[in-house]
């Protein structure tokens, strides 16, 4: 599986934020986006989650579902952490397991992968505060329960945007290991930061500053 880009253009508003703009990655592989803030990385990021549209050029997953679009087949973890204040941390994560695609035990009324979100929490270290309100959750616990939709449905490709925003070292390092997981098991990341991940090998694309 690969994940190619060629000569893509983004425009927002009446601004190009970079032009020409061509990358590739395989299965296995990450590729880490640099630069300054407005340099375009979240852009990109919105960009192959299908968030936007480019202005030129193309982007692919070769090797994917053809009958899926690029960002039906990703993960996409914004700035935003999109949860409820009012339903508990496994409700949470069950509506997004559900929403995502998340799969329901034939003739149970249990919601959707029941076990995938109690593994999910538990490999974000949530498990012990699934039943507390999410409006309780610190902002790193937060982004915890935010990481957790990458595990609870499986898709080949992450697409992080400062994930390690509000996190502690300890949750820093669960971080580096989910992800080295998901590359051990021929999953592709295209992650935006401004900090180390951890991530040995991983290819670099460094953004321009914006026009």
């Amino acid at each position: 599986m690969e994940l190619v880009g060629q000569s893509v253009t983004c425009v927002r508003g009446e601004r190009t934020v970079f032009s020409g703009l061509s990358f590739r990655i395989t299965a296995g592989e990450a590729l880490v986006l640099l630069g300054r803030n407005g340099a375009g990385k979240s852009s990109l990021l919105r960009l192959v989650a299908g968030l936007l549209r480019p202005a030129a050029g193309t982007i692919t997953l070769d090797g994917g579902d053809a009958e899926l679009s690029v960002g039906e087949q990703a993960h996409y973890l914004g700035h935003q952490d999109a949860l409820k204040p009012s339903l508990s941390v496994r409700e949470n994560l069950t509506f997004w397991a559900d929403f995502l695609g998340g799969s329901r035990p034939a003739g149970t009324n249990g919601g959707a992968g029941t076990s995938a979100v109690t593994d999910a929490l538990a490999a974000v270290g949530l498990g012990d505060l699934a039943a507390l309100p999410a409006g309780y959750l610190s902002a790193g616990q937060r982004r915890r329960l935010s990481l957790a939709r990458l595990l609870a449905v499986p898709r080949p490709l992450w697409l992080l945007d400062e994930p390690t925003a509000a996190l502690d070292t300890t949750a820093q390092a669960r971080l580096t290991e989910l992800m080295q997981t998901h590359l051990a098991g021929g999953g592709l990341i295209l992650v935006a930061t401004h900090g180390p991940l951890g991530l040995d090998g991983a290819q670099e694309l460094r953004l321009g500053e914006a026009g």
